[in-house]
């Protein structure tokens, strides 16, 4: 695949109110009119270029729109408050009482919970199952059914999904595919391999400063269109607004976007690929011994790699939290959960991203209290830093005793 994507981005250029490089700060709740006629006109949608309220839209939010729309490839996107914004107002845009939806199994826990028990209220069911598993996807779908939701690399087992395979189930059952794309940008583009609508938490890699809350949805302008109806748009409605100055920022972080993914991924093939040497149980889509590499392999964007994001199961939970905090203490990353941060990120999912799927569930999906989720930082000197790892590994008795590489 090309570049495409990272070039639509380079290529975009907004001149500031007073000609500035940076596009200026819309730092207002409301908008005045000249016109009454204009102002009931803007309220139904039927004029461009003109805001009437910051909830329905404003010009730094539709600047970082746009610009997430060139990276995935959409027609346009409509930014949200939060990740959970984005993924609860696509779900009740696209549900109604009765209906059904195809879900991984694998998906952030605050999506699983919100799936799995607020839309009980709804009486929305979702089967949750092994999205790798075709034969499964299909005959799970009924005439109920409303949606397949997956996410393009799985939290916290990255699990990767066949998007092309499963938009093709998708189109056969009339039904939209529904991708949350926020361990992947760039290095997977889910819209050009078949999805309909991608979503984004952009608080992770796209943002990359840790800095903030927000969310995307990336579809066609119908569909985006259609969340913003003032009668009946679920995102208008539910008010999950960005604020614009957090708008003006993330725009100005995607620059870097490029860059950081690509250091991103190079540290973390090179730690995955050092600690599976080292005979630990290392999950990573780029070591060939991961069930999804040939199929990442075939719909990611290669120059990006294969992504920030890798754990290791050290056994017991008693293992992971010690050896997390004992990284801490040795200044090599935070204990805390997020991604996409600078500074590499680890925490044990099963008691914290994903503690909202019974312990069962997380038995059966072979999720252990032992598993760490890294999102590998931006280190300069990897090879220091799997010293580094390494020397606490040893010191724990996770690892055997040897001389740690110069």
């Amino acid at each position: 695949m090309n570049k495409k994507a990272a070039n639509d981005l380079q290529d975009l250029q907004y001149f500031g109110e007073y000609g500035g490089v940076n596009p200026s700060v819309s730092d207002s709740s409301t908008y005045t009119f000249l016109s009454a006629k204009t102002m009931f006109d803007t309220f139904e949608g039927n004029t461009e270029g003109c805001y009437l309220y910051s909830r329905h839209s404003s010009p730094s939010n539709l600047y970082l729109g746009e610009a997430l729309a060139a990276l995935e490839g959409t027609e346009t996107a409509n930014v949200t408050a939060s990740g959970m914004g984005a993924i609860t107002a696509v779900i009740m845009e696209l549900c109604n009482a009765g209906d059904h939806i195809v879900s991984s199994r694998t998906i952030y826990g605050g999506t699983y919970a919100f799936m799995k028990n607020f839309l009980k209220k709804f009486n929305v069911s979702t089967s949750f199952l092994d999205i790798t598993d075709l034969k499964a996807v299909a005959e799970s779908i009924t005439p109920k059914t409303k949606m397949i939701y997956c996410e393009s690399v799985s939290n916290p087992l990255l699990e990767v999904a066949d998007i092309i395979a499963l938009s093709k189930i998708a189109t056969t059952n009339n039904i939209p595919l529904v991708v949350d794309n926020t361990f992947s940008p760039l290095t997977i583009s889910p819209a050009k391999l078949g999805a309909d609508i991608v979503i984004h938490s952009l608080t992770k890699f796209i943002n990359g400063t840790s800095d903030c809350v927000a969310g995307v949805v990336c579809g066609t302008k119908e569909f985006c269109l259609s969340l913003k109806d003032v009668n009946s748009g679920a995102g208008m409605l539910l008010g999950s607004t960005l604020d614009s100055l957090r708008g003006a920022s993330i725009l100005k972080n995607m620059r870097t976007l490029h860059i950081r993914m690509k250091k991103h991924s190079e540290n973390a093939q090179f730690l995955s690929q050092k600690f599976e040497q080292d005979g630990l149980r290392v999950v990573y889509p780029g070591l060939e011994s991961h069930q999804g590499h040939l199929t990442m392999k075939g719909q990611m964007n290669l120059q990006y790699g294969y992504g920030g994001l890798m754990t290791i199961d050290v056994g017991t939970l008693e293992k992971a939290n010690a050896l997390m905090e004992m990284m801490q203490e040795k200044k090599l990353g935070y204990l805390a959960v997020s991604l996409g941060f600078y500074k590499t990120l680890f925490s044990a999912p099963g008691t914290s991203t994903s503690s909202e799927i019974p312990m069962e569930e997380q038995a059966a999906m072979g999720l252990g209290d032992g598993l760490i989720r890294f999102s590998v930082g931006l280190d300069d000197d990897i090879q220091r830093t799997y010293n580094l790892m390494k020397a606490c590994m040893v010191h724990l008795g996770i690892l055997k005793s040897e001389r740690v590489e110069a």
